[in-house]
């Protein structure tokens, strides 16, 4: 009977925590249709400030930013890495944090220099227990970024590569791809690429031609760092989806393996007290037999 009693308090232990793993996915699904909705939103938006900047950067001949200028020698790269204030979420966290991990190794082994940016409670726990101390850490934002989040996270980077303390700026973050799929991702953010502004503005359906005021320098100055904003504050929200689509698909997978072990265990439960109940009707009648006898 010992027996029975610990597999039917496996089973109820089993009936509670799948209780909760089905709270959590029906929370994630709730929570992910809004977050789709705001990185679907913002997609458009950074497509049109690439078309716009392109058209400028063209436009404004013999115009130049410091954005722009890609270093010659690289002493110091920054990486921000984009995670989660929590678990429970897959693989959603441990692939930046491998991805991000594996980038620094590779810059310290070349002889470069690492400023290390995390995002989420996640990224900073990981990266201290390792003996890596980020330069500027961030919590609390991981499921609901605001754009002065990523202008406040901007403003490590592009003061610093303006001004010749980082050669490159790079982020790692997941992009969300649907509900059922998140695809880890490296993006450099500077040097602003020239190629990708040219081929952004031969995309744009609209060809104008711009006159600046007071000069092409001045407003490069304003729309570039604009435009790094921007991609930061898309990479947050695509961060923020892809974690709810995360968490809803291991949630399910949970709830799902939850109920197989149910039924594994009422199995067990059943088989274990049907010979229960046949070593006592054995001893019955061997008891009835010898009284006979």
């Amino acid at each position: 009977m010992a027996n029975l009693r610990d597999i039917k308090r496996r089973i109820t232990s089993v009936h509670s925590t799948r209780q909760i793993t089905r709270t959590m996915e029906m929370v994630a699904t709730a929570k992910i249709k809004k977050a789709q909705e705001r990185i679907e939103s913002a997609r458009p938006y950074a497509m049109s400030m690439m078309e716009v900047l392109g058209n400028v950067a063209r436009n404004a001949k013999g115009a130049e930013h410091p954005l722009l200028l890609e270093h010659e020698e690289r002493r110091r790269v920054a990486v921000i890495a984009v995670t989660g204030d929590r678990g429970l979420a897959g693989a959603f966290n441990s692939n930046i944090l491998r991805m991000t991990e594996r980038f620094i190794r590779e810059q310290l082994d070349a002889g470069v220099e690492v400023d290390l940016l995390a995002i989420g409670k996640k990224a900073g726990g990981y990266f201290r227990y390792r003996g890596i101390e980020p330069v500027a850490a961030y919590r609390d934002i991981s499921g609901n970024p605001t754009f002065a989040d990523a202008k406040s996270i901007a403003a490590h980077v592009i003061p610093a590569y303006a001004g010749g303390n980082l050669d490159e700026v790079v982020i790692m973050f997941n992009r969300f791809k649907n509900v059922a799929e998140q695809v880890p991702e490296q993006y450099k953010l500077l040097p602003i690429r020239a190629t990708m502004l040219d081929e952004a503005a031969k995309d744009s359906d609209v060809t104008a031609e711009y006159v600046f005021e007071p000069d092409a320098e001045s407003v490069l100055e304003h729309l570039l760092p604009t435009y790094v904003e921007t991609l930061i504050y898309r990479a947050l929200m695509e961060s923020a989806a892809s974690e709810h689509g995360a968490r809803r698909k291991a949630m399910k997978s949970a709830t799902d393996n939850a109920t197989d072990m149910i039924g594994t265990l009422t199995r067990s439960y059943n088989r274990a007290r049907q010979a229960a109940i046949t070593t006592e009707i054995a001893e019955i009648v061997g008891g009835a037999a010898a009284l006979e006898d």
